[in-house]
């Protein structure tokens, strides 16, 4: 199962987004406080339409303590600072996929710890400046689940 990672979100409805798909693409969500909301918000239920309940979530007070729940998982880190180009990385069962925050995106602390071991970008076009972050998680998730064969498929419990 793959792990998906948002440190610090601050948009309701994408992390609703989110866990309507990792409920259908099988992984974890696990989201690093602070929030920019409250996960008992209407625009996060609205957003995970009925998925919620089937939603596997957990919240860690910060980066440090969400690294103590993760043993020896590979850690790649999505930012567009990065030069690896996302489709480059040769994804694995229990990597973890980790995305920043709406406005800023990953913090240096974070891009920067030796926990994570690759760092990768997803292309954009030369008049973009970012994707959604929905958006781009779903890009990371579902390349990483092809190379996987979708053998990470079903809900997560």
């Amino acid at each position: 199962m793959l792990r998906v990672v948002v440190h610090e979100p601050e948009i309701a409805p994408n992390t609703g987004n989110l866990m309507r798909l990792t409920v259908n693409t099988g992984c974890e969500l696990h989201l690093i406080e602070p929030l920019g909301f409250s996960l008992d918000e209407a625009r996060v239920r609205r957003a995970g339409l009925d998925y919620r309940e089937f939603a596997k979530v957990h919240t860690h007070p910060g980066w440090e303590a969400f690294l103590g729940t993760i043993g020896d998982a590979r850690i790649i880190a999505f930012s567009q600072h990065a030069t690896m180009v996302y489709t480059d990385v040769v994804y694995r069962p229990g990597d973890v996929l980790i995305f920043g925050k709406e406005s800023t995106g990953l913090p240096a602390a974070v891009l920067e710890h030796p926990a994570v071991a690759e760092r990768v970008r997803i292309p954009i076009g030369p008049r973009g400046r970012s994707l959604n972050l929905a958006n781009a998680a779903a890009v990371g998730i579902y390349e990483a689940w092809r190379q996987l064969g979708f053998s990470t498929a079903g809900p997560a419990t």
